[in-house]
């Protein structure tokens, strides 16, 4: 937001909360030295209601002495803290940096509790509920804005809950990804493919590598321009996992299925991004989330372990 923001803005708010307390002190000072006239009886003359009458009684000292100490403390804050423009307060305060105070404090006080999880492989922590909890509620926290509350993902959004992985599912994988994030890319390949009833073709034959409904003719005639695309995804369409090239061969279909849906990504190509969270993340923290997501998609192996023990 600062982008639309030039150095003008600073002065005019510095200023205009300057003047606002300078205004404040200004009515201060005029209504201590003011007198207003009143009767005999100290009434100002204005009566309400018939014998409602306004009293001519000085403010409470206490009252007055608030008002002084309300301005004064608004000038020592604006002093120590931010408040005047762009002017960061002699303390060099901000949320910013009392959130990262607070995560490092968080931290380290949570060390010994991720120490006994850190020596343990994905398997092991799969076992272990007090491990499982803390890594739902990291994954809540981090991961289920864009893959839901329960994994399962959505369009352009893998499910994390199946066997189908881009990159891999095992532990090691699944932590490289969390911490340093993936970014996908498959560019707009119509131009190498044809024509666009050859475009439509190839949709076809991708189709038929998963068994998924299509036209056979189309399909047939489609296939030899899938070289196209065989240095990612393999000339068996099988993908590879090295790239990140899914696997076409599956009925696993990220962003959409159906003729249109993969001329669509044909045509136009597609640019997947997924953030890494090295810098949100302890290294622990990471294990203990990679050890849930593995488990998500290894809940029977999982829980065939723990039977036979």
């Amino acid at each position: 937001m600062s982008d639309f923001f030039s150095s003008g803005w600073a002065i005019f708010i510095a200023a205009i909360t300057i003047a606002g307390m300078a205004f404040c002190v200004f009515v201060l000072v005029v209504a201590s030295r003011r007198t207003v006239m009143s009767a005999e009886d100290n009434t100002t003359g204005h009566v309400w209601d018939g014998n409602l009458q306004e009293l001519n009684n000085p403010l409470p000292r206490w009252w007055m002495w608030l008002f002084i100490i309300t301005i004064v403390f608004s000038a020592v804050y604006l002093v120590l803290y931010p408040g005047l423009g762009v002017y960061q307060g002699k303390w060099g305060w901000s949320q910013v940096g009392q959130y990262n105070a607070e995560v490092e404090k968080a931290k380290v006080q949570l060390e010994p509790l991720y120490a006994q999880f850190t020596s343990k492989d994905a398997a092991q922590l799969a076992l272990d509920s007090q491990a499982m909890g803390i890594g739902e509620r990291l994954f809540v926290n981090n991961c289920a804005q864009c893959h839901g509350s329960d994994a399962r993902g959505s369009k352009g959004f893998p499910n994390l809950t199946d066997g189908d992985w881009l990159y891999g599912g095992e532990h090691e994988t699944i932590k490289q990804t969390i911490a340093n994030g993936r970014t996908g890319v498959m560019p707009p390949m119509a131009a190498a493919v044809g024509s666009a009833e050859d475009v439509r073709n190839l949709a076809h034959y991708v189709l038929s590598l998963s068994g998924s409904a299509h036209n056979s003719i189309a399909a047939q005639l489609g296939k030899p321009k899938f070289a196209a695309c065989a240095a990612c995804h393999g000339a068996d369409g099988k993908g590879n996992q090295a790239m990140g090239a899914p696997n076409l061969t599956d009925k696993v279909w990220l962003h959409g299925w159906g003729e249109q849906a993969i001329v669509s990504v044909i045509t136009n190509g597609k640019n997947n991004m997924m953030p890494a969270h090295a810098h949100k993340l302890t290294e622990p923290q990471i294990h203990v989330l990679a050890a849930y997501v593995w488990n998500l998609s290894n809940t029977t192996q999982t829980a065939q372990a723990g039977s036979s023990k």
